[in-house]
């Protein structure tokens, strides 16, 4: 086929063989980095469902795409020729990278073809490689230009006829692209570049064209653009989650900052103090809640607990909660009763779930506690410059089994007493087992000289915040403190 914009003008001469082979190397160097990438990507799982995997998966396969057609023209190039050594199969032996499977040279080259068609003699020619494209027996023969349309999508005939026309009467270089329909049915997407071939006295005597298969490669264009949108889809839905969360969180914990007194006035009050520490690894809000509440009997109420999962379901599930909790304390349920009942309430619930929970009542005239616990960690006790986990009542998860039967426990606290609830994402854990949970507790009861000096039940959060609020902590935590004066 005939390159040169005029049928006269000599042709240019081919690049030297060692330039064209030593592009190939490299080339083929690069599949072969690319493969090594991609076996280890998916040696890492195969969840299709993660947005980021599936992103970096299709923009490796079009880089695949690409490094092919890249390889396959150079592959062309190569054949038109002259041989030298060492011989060809020995160079791809010789530059394969090592681990790198030989690439499918025919594979590459059927997905390129050329044709030409003479203006003068009505004559066309075919590469065997567009009748591979076209799905067209040879037999038959190749399309004239006043055929070819009727493969082309009806959508696209109009784009083709345009690049034809512009090529033949206004000597435009031809770069586009139409979906053909084959006889066996397949849709592929067919890229053509071309020129006119211009006889002596200036006038279109054959348009020649390269005609190039890139289906898959605009498949492959798709799928990353798909996974990107996906993938920013995502990320503005989390944003939104997560400010809905934020917002349901501060309007459903109590709204008071710094130190409160509960009851006001009388011979012993507590001194509360609370505060949320977030995870330092998720930006997802959870279901952790604490609560101090004043009961029209005097007593105060006082609970955390942990509610499963993150993000707007938890916080929704933790209000829905606390909501319950709050209510059944101001009708007079002791802690034990409340728990059974809010276990219930998990139980039956359209979003099943699972929390867990400490609650307990503080009468100030009797300085009783009364406390209760459901798989949640136990209150810590300090008095006298030493600390104690108090001895757990039975109590199992909230919503983890119907009928659940939760007991109490009773402690008399002394004036200066200080009570530490909190939920078990405080402490960072590597693992979920006891010995985990102990040296928790244990890294907690060992603030006690620190706790000591504080001034008050504020100055305690703020120790446990310094202690406990960095970013190695894996969950999200809430800590409430409340201190006997007298």
């Amino acid at each position: 086929m005939p390159s040169p914009l005029f049928a006269d003008r000599p042709p240019a001469q081919p690049p030297e063989r060692e330039a064209v082979e030593a592009l190939i190397t490299q080339a083929r160097r690069l599949r072969g980095g690319l493969d090594a990438v991609r076996r280890e990507t998916s040696a890492d799982g195969d969840d299709l469902t993660d947005p980021r995997l599936r992103w970096q998966r299709a923009l490796c396969d079009l880089a695949v795409h690409h490094l092919d057609d890249v390889g396959g023209h150079l592959d062309q190039l190569r054949e038109g020729l002259p041989s030298s050594e060492p011989q060809e199969d020995e160079q791809e032996t010789a530059t394969a990278p090592a681990g790198a499977e030989a690439p499918d040279h025919g594979s590459l080259l059927s997905r390129v073809g050329s044709a030409e068609w003479d203006l003068l003699t009505d004559e066309v020619h075919w590469s065997d490689e567009l009748f591979g494209i076209f799905g067209r027996d040879p037999a038959d023969g190749p399309l004239t230009l006043d055929e070819l349309p009727s493969l082309v999508f009806s959508e696209d005939q109009e784009r083709l006829s345009s690049m034809v026309t512009d090529c033949l009467v206004d000597g435009r270089p031809i770069d586009g692209e139409f979906r053909i329909v084959r006889g066996d049915l397949a849709v592929r997407t067919v890229h053509m570049v071309g020129e006119p071939v211009l006889d002596a006295d200036g006038g279109t005597a054959c348009m020649w064209a390269v005609l190039r298969d890139v289906s898959e490669l605009r498949r492959s264009q798709r799928a990353v653009r798909e996974t990107r949108d996906s993938l920013q889809r995502q990320r503005h839905f989390a944003q939104t989650e997560h400010r809905l969360a934020v917002e349901l969180q501060e309007a459903v914990l109590p709204p008071w900052r710094g130190s409160l007194r509960f009851p006001q006035g009388g011979p012993v009050a507590l001194d509360l103090a609370a505060r949320y520490l977030p995870s330092g690894s998720s930006a997802l809000i959870g279901g952790d809640w604490y609560d101090a509440l004043q009961l029209p009997d005097g007593r105060t109420l006082l609970s955390v607990g942990d509610l499963t999962g993150h993000g707007a379901t938890a916080t929704s599930g933790m209000a829905l909660v606390l909501g319950a909790l709050r209510g059944m304390a101001v009708s007079g349920q002791e802690p034990g009763p409340l728990m059974s009942y809010l276990n219930q309430l998990l139980d039956v619930s359209a979003q099943p779930a699972l929390s867990s929970a400490v609650c307990c009542r503080f009468d100030p005239a009797t300085r009783r506690l009364l406390w209760a616990q459901a798989g949640h960690p136990a209150p810590l006790l300090f008095r006298g410059g030493t600390g104690r986990a108090l001895d757990p009542p039975e109590g199992v998860l909230l919503g983890a089994t119907t009928g659940a039967t939760y007991t109490q426990r009773e402690e008399r606290l002394a004036p200066g007493d200080l009570l530490v609830l909190h939920t078990d994402g405080l402490v960072p854990r590597r693992s979920h087992d006891a010995d985990a949970a102990h040296e928790g507790t244990a890294r907690l009861l060992s603030l006690a000289p620190r706790f000591t000096a504080a001034r008050g039940a504020q100055d305690c959060v703020r120790v446990i915040a310094e202690e406990f609020g960095g970013a190695e902590r894996e969950d999200d935590a809430c800590v409430l403190i409340a201190k006997v004066s007298a």
